[in-house]
């Protein structure tokens, strides 16, 4: 997953040592630099970004005005940085994840960076949870006979047999290499296909994406438990456990066509 990031500072000097300092990083894609709060307010209207490198004091509009204006829901996770430590209280106030003081140290950056991979993964997390939740709650709501044209049966060589295995009764999709094992009650089938590539046969609504390695069928989700460092895992009604890495961009990302 590549960071979008975008550096706001007057100081040309300071945008410089930000920047520099993100070529280390190679998980960063720079959007964009800039001298204002405006042009800050110009960019992130245009698109959405995962990170912001924010100057407290600016002329014009400053800092903590730039945040003000943002709606909620598209606030990209904020690093302060300023000479003025006066500041650092209300910055975190404001719902800034961290607040660098002018000149910091790389070792010092380096943290903050870390802070803000950790606070992505958990977004990611938490709104992949949502949206699994949200999609749990609808199946009884669900209008029948839906005509949409999704996988509805898988056949699968066993010794000298084929067998008809109902999509609908397999209650996950594993990865096994350039394989996938569909497990069906006790049975375990191995399908000579991608993950990826059946996803996109699968019915959005029946089946759920939670890692890069397993997609879960929603009717046989029991619960999701809250584990460590914002991370979760899916319950199924076996009693199988997988855990939930898949962030929401990533997921999108694989449902394009």
């Amino acid at each position: 997953m590549s960071i979008s990031t975008v550096i706001v500072d007057d100081e040309p000097l300071a945008r410089k040592r930000v920047r520099l300092l993100l070529d280390k990083e190679d998980d960063v894609e720079l959007i964009a630099e800039c001298a204002s709060g405006e042009e800050a307010l110009s960019i992130l209207e245009e698109q959405s970004i995962d990170l912001l490198f924010l100057d407290v004091q600016m002329p014009g509009i400053d800092g903590f005005e730039v945040l003000q204006r943002i709606p909620e829901e598209q606030l990209p996770v904020v690093i302060f940085t300023t000479a003025y430590d006066q500041h650092a209280l209300r910055a975190f106030e404001s719902h800034a994840l961290d607040y660098l003081l002018k000149p910091f140290k790389t070792a010092r950056f380096s943290q903050a960076m870390q802070r803000a991979r950790q606070r992505l993964k958990e977004r990611d997390s938490n709104q992949s949870v949502h949206r699994l939740v949200a999609m749990l709650a609808e199946q009884d709501t669900r209008p029948p006979g839906s005509t949409k044209k999704y996988l509805t049966r898988l056949t699968v060589k066993h010794q000298d047999k084929v067998l008809l295995v109902q999509v609908a009764d397999v209650t996950s999709f594993e990865s096994a290499g350039n394989y996938v094992v569909a497990a069906e009650g006790d049975n375990n089938h191995l399908l000579r296909e991608t993950l990826t590539a059946l996803e996109k046969q699968l019915d959005p609504e029946q089946f759920f994406r939670v890692s890069r390695s397993a997609i879960v069928n929603l009717d046989c989700v029991h619960r999701i438990e809250t584990m460590f460092k914002g991370e979760h895992a899916v319950v199924l009604k076996s009693g199988k456990r997988l855990t939930m890495t898949r962030g929401l961009r990533e997921m999108e990302k694989a449902l394009k066509p």
